[in-house]
């Protein structure tokens, strides 16, 4: 939680006037039983009029003084946690936007939505209290006990006995929630998980007739997430009851001792009324302390989350700089020995990977499910790093580029084809925000995506719903294809980017793109051969290992796994 104290920073200003106002308003509270004592002792007991007025409105005064105090202090105190929270939002979404592939994968999207709500909320709940609460409660405990010494140093004693009590209570009901709390969240993050996987997963739920299973499994997450938090509530909740009994004995054992010294004629009566006033407010103030104490056990809980997510790995903003690449490698990409292997992995998903691709040249990669092909694609951009061997780009090697630079050289259009909310102009512009519409409608004819914009009333300006949900599969794809294409590329990945389009549209896209002016460096990573029997050379992987690469005639004669899948694709064929 230390750690995101420096988006703090800018409101030094709000972090110093909200609790100086609170102590404001501390100082004319404690002031207030005094005020009582008098009017009790020398205005009623004297029976002297002018002086409870005088009285009265002293206290008046004082509760207008200190109204204004508190409403300053809750002022500056929402206003430094509402801009703690925006620059901690900020901070987290720029830096999720920096975190490589590896670490994504290792946080979880519905981890990451948690941290950027729930817990950022919290924290921000956490900060405003603590400005306006943390100084004023223990001033207030310390304040009346200091205070209920002046008027009776015996009776005092009461106070000075009670609080260490209280303290204890306090201290043993934190230490036992702070580690249950931890566990609450990552139980609450289960929960969004599984949250999100139905909502994403609703139309097979609902084909495979499972929403009965489904909620069940939901149910069983949430029932433990809800056991959870009513066993560490439940401790909390005894800090209460606790305080409650203590104080309230001490209250019974104070008044007790009172009217023996007022019997005695040691005390006034107005002094025992500004005693119990005092205790009321310790009270009062403690139990306001044991919340606070318990909201910012679950912010310093939910600011640890923040912070590792802060602290996991990101890649370094760098600038843009392109090393020299000579003309007779510009557009080459060569593997040479490379293998990767996940984190937390039992085996590599690519092993010993060696081809050569030549600047223009189609390479198409095929292989089973799981055998390695995505993975092979995400090395060429940087998306994760070889665990061995290298990867030359222009001739050059990839680790000696920066991923900016290197980036802005590739179109790659991933799997899953997602559109962003916006227009269909927004979306294209992705590839490159300069991009005129000459530029737009050259890329939306390669990608047999123009009669989509044509057939729109607004054109190019039509509306895109959240992740394009309201274009087909098949437009989709055409569309993110396009906005690769925006970019003119010297290398585009589709990695398996052409599953929805029909064998016609697949033909005419590969056409037009052999057909490209100045043709980049293409690598297609699809399932149907079909698709890529016509590329210079066919790399087919089995099991991340190479099992074959050459032309689509030359694998059929001498690569078992190539001619299985040709064969289960086109039976008659190989018949």
């Amino acid at each position: 939680m230390k750690k995101l104290l420096r988006y703090l920073a800018d409101y030094k200003k709000e972090c110093l006037l909200g609790p100086l106002f609170k102590v404001l308003e501390v100082i004319f509270e404690l002031l207030v039983p005094l005020v009582v004592a008098s009017l009790i002792d020398r205005g009623i007991g004297g029976g002297d009029r002018s002086h409870i007025i005088r009285m009265a409105l002293l206290m008046v005064l004082l509760a207008a003084v200190g109204l204004t105090s508190t409403l300053i202090a809750q002022f500056f105190a929402a206003r430094a946690a509402v801009g703690f929270a925006a620059k901690l939002r900020h901070a987290l979404m720029a830096h999720i936007q920096r975190m490589t592939y590896s670490d994504l994968d290792r946080a979880g999207t519905s981890e990451l939505i948690t941290r950027m709500t729930g817990d950022v909320n919290q924290v921000q709940t956490g900060v405003n209290l603590a400005i306006r609460l943390l100084t004023r409660s223990p001033i207030i405990v310390f304040g009346a006990m200091i205070m209920a010494f002046t008027v009776d140093f015996k009776s005092a004693l009461v106070f000075a006995g009670v609080i260490p009590l209280l303290a204890a209570v306090v201290l043993t009901v934190m230490l036992v929630t702070i580690p249950m709390y931890r566990k609450v969240q990552g139980q609450l993050d289960t929960v969004t998980d599984a949250t999100r996987d139905t909502l994403d997963g609703v139309r097979a739920i609902r084909a495979f007739r499972l929403e009965a299973r489904e909620t069940a499994k939901f149910r069983e997450k949430n029932s433990l997430l809800t056991a959870m938090q009513e066993k560490v509530g439940s401790i909390a909740a005894l800090m209460n009851p606790a305080t409650y009994v203590l104080l309230n004995g001490a209250v019974i054992l104070l008044l007790f001792i009172g009217a023996l010294r007022v019997d005695s004629g040691r005390l006034t009566q107005g002094a025992v009324i500004a005693l119990y006033n005092y205790m009321s407010q310790i009270l009062v103030e403690l139990i306001k302390l044991a919340n606070l104490i318990i909201t910012l056990n679950k912010t310093a809980a939910c600011g640890d989350r923040i912070a590792a997510v802060l602290e996991t790995g990101g890649e370094p903003e760098t600038a843009a700089r392109t090393p020299d690449i000579s003309p007779e490698d510009a557009g080459s990409v060569v593997f040479e020995g490379v293998s990767f292997t996940y984190p937390d992995a039992a085996a590599p998903a690519l092993s010993d990977i060696s081809f050569t691709a030549k600047r223009g040249e189609v390479i198409g990669i095929i292989g089973g499910t799981g055998s390695g092909k995505s993975t092979l694609a995400s090395l060429i951009p940087r998306f994760y790093e070889p665990t061995e061997g290298r990867i030359l780009i222009d001739g050059i090697p990839a680790a000696e580029y920066e991923k900016p630079a290197l980036r802005a050289r590739i179109g790659v259009v991933p799997q899953k084809a997602l559109l962003f909310r916006g227009t269909i102009r927004d979306n294209l512009l992705w590839g490159n925000p300069a991009a005129d519409d000459s530029v737009l409608q050259t890329a939306l004819e390669t990608a047999q995506a123009a009669e989509i914009v044509r057939a729109k009333a607004k054109g190019l300006d039509e509306p895109v719903a959240e992740g394009g949900r309201n274009f087909s599969g098949g437009q989709r794809q055409r569309l993110t294809i396009a906005r690769a294409l925006v970019r003119q590329p010297a290398f585009l990945i589709l990695d398996d980017s052409a599953s929805a389009l029909d064998y016609a549209t697949d033909l005419r896209l590969r056409q037009a793109l052999r057909a490209l002016p100045d043709r980049p460096t293409v690598f297609i990573v699809s399932q149907r051969t079909a698709s890529i029997q016509h590329a210079d050379r066919i790399l087919v992987l089995e099991d991340g290992h190479t099992a074959g690469i050459g032309t689509h005639e030359a694998l059929l004669e001498t690569c078992p796994v190539y001619r299985e899948i040709y064969a289960s694709q086109f039976p008659k064929e190989v018949c």
